[in-house]
């Protein structure tokens, strides 16, 4: 019963910096505020002092164990220089509590690291970690920690802590998972309702804009008239003259409502594409459509609007969803090649693809091929990539397919 409740004790020590966390960013996306990415180091340090400060002493090997749950947040969040902050500390607390030898310990976490670094899929990180955690603590509790205990009781002892290890570990990094996926899915419909304000407010400003026009078209046909006075030709004339400049207005206003705005700031564009990646995983899997990927596990860093270029990649895995072919299934490969001075993402579909004219005319505003589109997604992209100094290009063969090829500078 005890040990029950430690663990539950333990769990909340854990949890409730990194639920602060969690809502922070639920916050801060809501109301598209910049993210402060330290405040994420923060939570999962603040977790570890709670754990180390408010310990069981009797139960104290379970609660140790749990520090590593901390560090697969930071992993899964891909925060290095942070896991390694966290390794270094579960190093000194396992060697100072139970006397662990500090080269084995060393060894181990520079094993997990390695693996991560190795390891596309977190998921697969998880399952091999969790496999040589149970084989390098069982050497622990033999050797260092309970070294006269009996066979069994370490045997107990092992399952038990790789059980807690476990439930702990998937029901935290599922939540954050969980949480930031309906936070993308609040996004895109945002986005989805702005783009639907969009069109409101393209309607209102063609009602607008017809009412000056027809105003100047009517007088313009009276002044065809041969027997017009001139004080009356001059009075329609600045009566066109008003029209014309509040139409002009109307569109200046218009023009600055629509205008894009980025917030640029350090991303890694691995965690973008993985993040839209699973994002889309349901859809993608109900439409049966495979996403393949050539994505080296370095981080590649640049200086742009994370949310921005988001929109653009959800929107091309949008369109390469809607040109799938009706029987055949669906593939996508995304590739990234990361050089000096450059970043280039490569989607490449297999679906219905387009022929010379329709590609010609896809970076046109309201084109769309779509019975019920809007023709501005690849607009909107294109402006995007721009705006990053960036380009964006498409190639496509009807019935073969089409691939996009994102550029992006470093140096942004």
């Amino acid at each position: 019963m005890q040990l029950f409740e430690t663990i539950i004790l333990t769990s909340i020590y854990i949890l409730f910096p990194i639920m602060a966390y969690l809502l922070y960013i639920v916050y801060t996306k809501n109301l598209d505020i910049n993210e402060r990415k330290e405040l994420l180091e923060l939570a999962l340090l603040s977790s570890i002092f709670l754990l180390v400060k408010l310990h069981n002493k009797d139960l104290w090997i379970y609660q140790l164990l749990l520090i590593n749950v901390p560090l697969l947040v930071a992993y899964l969040k891909k925060r290095k220089d942070l896991s390694i902050i966290i390794s270094i500390i579960v190093i000194v607390l396992s060697y100072i509590d139970f006397n662990i030898n500090i080269v084995l310990l060393i060894i181990e976490y520079i094993i997990y690291y390695v693996l991560f670094i190795k390891t596309t899929s977190f998921n697969k990180f998880i399952s091999r970690f969790l496999i040589i955690k149970a084989f390098i603590i069982s050497l622990e509790i033999f050797i260092y920690i309970m070294p006269h205990a009996s066979f069994m009781y370490n045997v107990f002892l092992i399952f038990m802590e790789m059980i807690i290890l476990s439930v702990t570990t998937y029901i935290i990094t599922e939540l954050i998972k969980k949480v930031e996926e309906t936070v993308s899915l609040n996004i895109t419909l945002r986005e989805l309702e702005k783009e639907k304000a969009l069109r409101e407010s393209l309607f209102k400003m063609t009602h607008e804009i017809k009412n000056p026009i027809a105003v100047c078209k009517g007088y313009i046909d009276m002044m065809k008239k041969d027997n017009i006075k001139e004080e009356n030709r001059e009075k329609y004339l600045n009566i066109i003259d008003e029209e014309i400049s509040r139409t002009l207005i109307l569109m200046d206003d218009f023009l600055d409502y629509t205008k894009i705005k980025i917030n640029k700031e350090e991303m890694d564009i691995n965690v973008l594409i993985e993040e839209v990646i699973t994002n889309s995983n349901t859809l993608l899997k109900k439409n049966n459509v495979k996403v393949e990927t050539d994505i080296k596990s370095e981080e590649i860093i640049v200086n742009a609007d994370y949310n921005r270029l988001k929109q653009v990649l959800v929107n091309i895995l949008k369109n390469s969803l809607e040109a799938k072919k009706v029987k055949d299934k669906m593939l996508i490969n995304i590739k990234v090649i990361n050089s000096t001075k450059e970043v280039k993402i490569i989607i490449k579909d297999n679906g219905i693809g387009m022929d010379k004219k329709t590609l010609n005319k896809i970076n046109k505003m309201f084109f769309t091929t779509k019975s019920k589109g809007t023709g501005l997604g690849v607009p909107l992209s294109k402006e995007i990539i721009e705006l990053h100094s960036g380009t964006i290009k498409y190639r496509s063969i009807p019935n073969k397919g089409t691939t996009v090829s994102i550029t992006l500078p470093k140096n942004m």
